[in-house]
């Protein structure tokens, strides 16, 4: 195959993935440049194919996961993610058996549950957010961690 199919290709993914940043077609634009290389040492057509598919492949499987985590580091967490980690007052007693419970974050109340069915909360404990699931914040008492 000629070398220029190639780069133009290489070309191609790196300008797509400059325009999503998306972390997607970048390890393609690796295997691109592999089989650009072994198109310039004369290899057969179909070990190009071969290198540019395995080196695409191994290039996503092995380091977008660690490239995603890294990136997403310093992202900033809104909106109700933002919640999980705070500190909140339950408003309400906080029983699972019977579906209570309340509390209060930021001003705003919101239905809480425990993390764990057998502990009720009392009225006016300090709880902390583990999670939010659907509508409800998921509590614990502070400190039991």
């Amino acid at each position: 195959m000629d070398p220029i199919v190639w780069l133009i290709l290489l070309v191609v993914l790196i300008i797509i993935e400059i325009i999503t940043m998306g972390l997607s077609t970048i390890w393609f634009a690796g295997g691109a440049l592999v089989a650009f290389v072994a198109s310039l040492l004369n290899v057969n057509v179909v070990i190009q194919v071969v290198l540019f598919l395995v080196i695409s492949i191994l290039l996503l499987v092995s380091t977008r996961p660690v490239a995603m985590r890294y990136l997403n580091r310093t992202r900033v967490r809104t909106n109700v993610e933002s919640l999980i980690g705070k500190k909140a007052v339950v408003t309400e007693r906080i029983e699972n058996i019977h579906s209570h419970g309340q509390v209060q974050v930021n001003g705003l109340e919101w239905t809480a549950r425990s993390l764990n069915d057998d502990i009720e909360i009392e009225k006016d404990e300090i709880v902390c957010i583990v999670r939010v699931d659907g509508v409800k914040l998921i509590v614990e008492r502070e400190g039991e961690n």
